[in-house]
């Protein structure tokens, strides 16, 4: 827990007078507002509603009972007809004169600066080849919300009897948006065209013409500029020959939306490949974490109206929830006619919509229950944390376990790795130990207990930062820096800050909080060392990332991280150069075949001379390898040995980033409201579970070892399961999977046999003709079977579930690395 989780509640408990101010402001919000607005019995009618309709499109996509074709019609009518009709109804009878202008103004700047702040880090990371259409889309994505299928009727639920006039901010932000924000994006995805044509063609003056026409032919905004004309022309009016008419398109809007929203959702998650991962995580924490706070926060800093605190608070509040609005189904139109990043903002927009719906209902829910008892508070945060603590532990023990067992300890990164485990090990024993000690009135114990606590967990902020800087200095050649170092700072900075908050710090007496126990000083250190390791571990991931498209390390790296923009995430070893080793005994068996024993020298796995090996010798494997001596296999296993698993690594520093940016916003946001609301305590538990929770992380990605465990498993499961059963029939298979397999079969295996497959030595007498998993990605590639390499990995595995290929030993599914795969006869 950061030093701004739960920090407002114990003030209350310190200081009775603050505490008295805080009740009143209360039992003011219960008395008032919140037993007649925002009732939660009506927020979840509403939520059940909007997701009910859009489990029936899905519903009706995936029984294909409505075609894509048809899909697309319904698209059509919903935004082109019925809401550019429902736009221009609500602009006739808006009511200016009960606008609150600043906080439309808040909005629209919070929407600038994620806007901006995501198309400047794209522009950073992403690879030089589609960058400017990268940061066009994404940063349409992070700001373009579903406002009027699915979050206008929500804020109806929560707003209608209380503050009316909040829904006519719907109508007044999302077009504004579009005129404004949109437009860059289109011109930096028609730079990208035009930087594509190569010849250029185009004209800078065409490029910005092509883009005002964009602007001008969307429906909306036309349809907005046209309704607030009427607006005064009709003087707030709709005549009565037409008010049917625009009634009956603007009617059919809701249900029609959500249903398509539904229909377009349909095998979006199946194109999700592990090059979107990154992305996707970075695009969902600038839409739902990024968007609702920043919006917050400018309408506390700029609706200074002389209003009751009552209307301001409900505002922010208004605020947050309108920022976690889900990304809007227009954004796949759009991926779609620029023909850029399809698969990435179709899943964001599936995984948004779907977390969104929580978070309202948890939100809406604290803004709508009475004000607890402060130490009721409390002691629900502290059994959070203590329960997560425990389940933690048991997984980070398993995790050292395996890190140890597998050896892996030893090698870099991984060293840093098992640092930061133990760090997290210490922090759950802490917390665990606090929760006994800080019942008993024992000062000795409590900070002896809360300096293994404090040191231990501002030790698993700094290791993320650091663990990206060592992989950033191991990719590069020419920077040295000692293991010893890095691990000193990653114990010393934590016990040094720690060090100057117990000698300097003034103890909160009554305060029953570790991360509260030396008050505003320790928030103030806390900040520090949360936004220390964001600075570090964000800018090593964006050298990372520079490093990687700028230099063409594929053969050196074929698990490499191309972005976070933009990444290319494998799970297996990367190629790097296999490490000498002593052959083993002449006389050790090698059952490859049923032939003779073999000889593993490094240099025959590449290449053999035919000429040496008589034909008679040579055998084809005609079913999968058994020996532990098979020479390819012993290739893999020393891959496997030198494999840094940089993937993984970029993958636990980008989520650990994404818990601190939560601290930090915790910090910040305690730091400067005196009244933190409701809300805090939303972001108090969230903080809570990712603090203390990280041990699940940790064992998700690196408590499985895939040859210590998986693999193992897999095989006696396998075993006793099926024992000695073929391949699932091919009548069996999919319709997918077999149309893959018999086009490549009958047009494609023969011209693939001759270009990638090759005869390589796996025995003294045993030839086989095998190829690499990276290779079969290049050739498809190549040939235009697939577009880029997410989609050629899964065009591969389609052949292996269809039997056309199958790995060497049968114990990898086909993957874009080094591995050893070949034709089945």
């Amino acid at each position: 827990m950061t030093a701004g989780g739960r920090g407002r509640v114990n003030i209350m408990m310190e200081a009775p007078e603050r505490s008295r101010s805080f009740n009143f402001s209360s039992e003011e919000l219960d008395s008032s507002a919140l037993s007649s607005s925002m009732s939660i019995d009506r927020l979840f009618p509403a939520l059940l509603e909007c997701f009910g309709i859009i489990l029936c499109g899905y519903i009706a996509g995936r029984a294909n009972i409505i075609t894509s074709t048809q899909a697309k019609g319904l698209g059509s009518f919903v935004s082109k007809f019925a809401l550019p009709a429902l736009l221009f109804k609500n602009m006739v009878l808006l009511d200016f004169g009960n606008v609150i202008w600043p906080f439309l103004w808040s909005i629209l700047i919070a929407k600038v600066c994620v806007f901006f702040l995501v198309c400047i880090l794209t522009l950073i990371v992403a690879s030089p080849v589609s960058r400017y259409s990268k940061a066009g889309l994404f940063s349409i994505f992070a700001t373009q919300s579903n406002d009027f299928a699915l979050g206008y009727p929500i804020v109806e639920a929560l707003y209608q009897s209380t503050y009316p006039e909040y829904l006519q901010y719907i109508y007044l932000v999302a077009p504004v948006s579009l005129m404004f924000l949109n437009p860059i994006g289109f011109a930096l995805c028609e730079i990208q065209k035009w930087k594509d044509q190569g010849n250029h063609q185009q004209s800078k003056v065409v490029i910005v013409g092509v883009v005002v026409l964009q602007v001008i032919k969307n429906p909306i905004v036309f349809m907005v500029v046209i309704g607030i004309i009427a607006h005064f022309v009709l003087h707030q009016t709709i005549p009565v020959f037409m008010a049917q008419f625009v009634d009956g398109l603007a009617n059919s809007f809701g249900g029609a939306a959500l249903f398509y929203l539904g229909l377009s959702m349909v095998g979006q998650l199946g194109k999700l490949t592990k090059s979107t991962v990154v992305t996707l995580i970075l695009l969902t924490t600038a839409k739902l974490l990024l968007m609702p706070l920043i919006c917050k926060d400018m309408v506390d800093l700029l609706d200074k109206r002389n209003t009751s605190a009552l209307n301001h608070s409900s505002l922010s509040d208004y605020a947050f929830l309108y920022g976690v609005f889900p990304t809007a189904p227009s954004v796949a139109i759009y991926a779609v006619y620029y023909n850029a990043e399809l698969e990435v903002v179709t899943a964001g927009m599936v995984i948004s919509t779907f977390l969104s719906a929580p978070i309202m209902y948890v939100s809406a829910w604290l803004l709508t229950i009475r004000w607890t008892d402060p130490q009721r508070l409390m002691n629900s945060l502290q059994n959070v944390s203590f329960n997560i603590s425990i389940v933690s532990l048991v997984a980070l023990v398993w995790t050292i376990a395996v890190m140890f067992l597998s050896k892996k300890f030893k090698r870099l990164p991984h060293l840093f790795t098992v640092n930061l485990f133990f760090a997290q090990v210490l922090t759950c024993i802490g917390m665990i130990l606090w929760n006994f000690v800080v019942k008993e009135n024992n000062f000795i114990g409590q900070v002896l207990t809360f300096t293994l606590l404090c040191t231990s967990l501002y030790s698993t902020f700094i290791w993320p930062g650091l663990i990206a800087l060592s992989l950033v200095l191991l990719k590069s050649e020419d920077l040295k820096v000692s293991p010893g170092m890095l691990v000193i700072a990653g114990w010393g900075i934590p016990a040094l800050i720690t060090a100057v908050l117990l000698i300097c710090g003034e103890k909160m007496f009554g305060v029953i909080d570790a991360a509260f126990f030396y008050g505003r000083a320790q928030i103030i250190c806390t900040t520090f060392v949360v936004a220390f390791s964001i600075f570090l571990g964000g800018g090593s991931l964006v050298c990372l990332s520079r490093g990687s498209w700028a230099q063409n390390v594929q053969t050196e790296e074929v698990n490499s991280f191309d972005s976070p923009e933009d990444p290319l995430i494998e799970n297996e070893p990367e190629n790097q150069t296999v490490f000498e080793t002593d052959p083993p005994p002449r006389d050790q068996a090698c059952l490859v075949c049923d032939c003779a024993p073999t000889q593993p020298l490094p240099d025959m796995i590449i290449s053999a001379d035919m000429s040496s090996t008589p034909a008679t010798q040579a055998g084809q494997c005609e079913s999968r390898c058994e020996s532990t001596d098979c020479l390819l296999v012993q290739v893999e296993e020393l891959q496997q040995v030198a494999d840094r698993q940089v993937a993984r690594h970029v993958l636990m520093c980008l989520l650990l980033t994404v818990s601190l940016l939560a601290n930090l916003s915790s910090c910040v946001w305690l730091l400067f409201n005196h009244n933190p609301g409701r809300l805090y305590l939303e972001l108090l538990f969230f903080c809570a579970v990712v603090n203390y929770g990280q041990g699940l992380l940790s064992f998700a990605l690196f408590g499985l070892d895939k040859h210590l465990i998986l693999l193992p498993f897999k095989k006696r499961l396998y075993s006793l399961w099926y024992g000695k059963q073929e391949e699932q029939p091919q009548s069996d298979l999919p319709e997918e999977i077999r149309m893959t397999c018999t086009q490549f079969t009958k047009y494609h295996k023969q011209q693939c046999f001759h270009d990638i497959v090759k005869k390589r030595r796996c025995g003294k007498k045993t030839m086989v003709d095998c190829f690499l998993g990276c290779e079969l990605v290049e050739w498809l590639l190549q040939v235009g079977l697939a577009q880029d390499r997410g989609e050629a990995v899964l065009y591969g595995m389609r052949l292996q579930q269809g039997g056309v290929l199958q790995h060497i030993k049968q114990e990898y599914s086909f993957q874009d690395s080094p591995l050893y795969y070949r034709f089945m006869a």
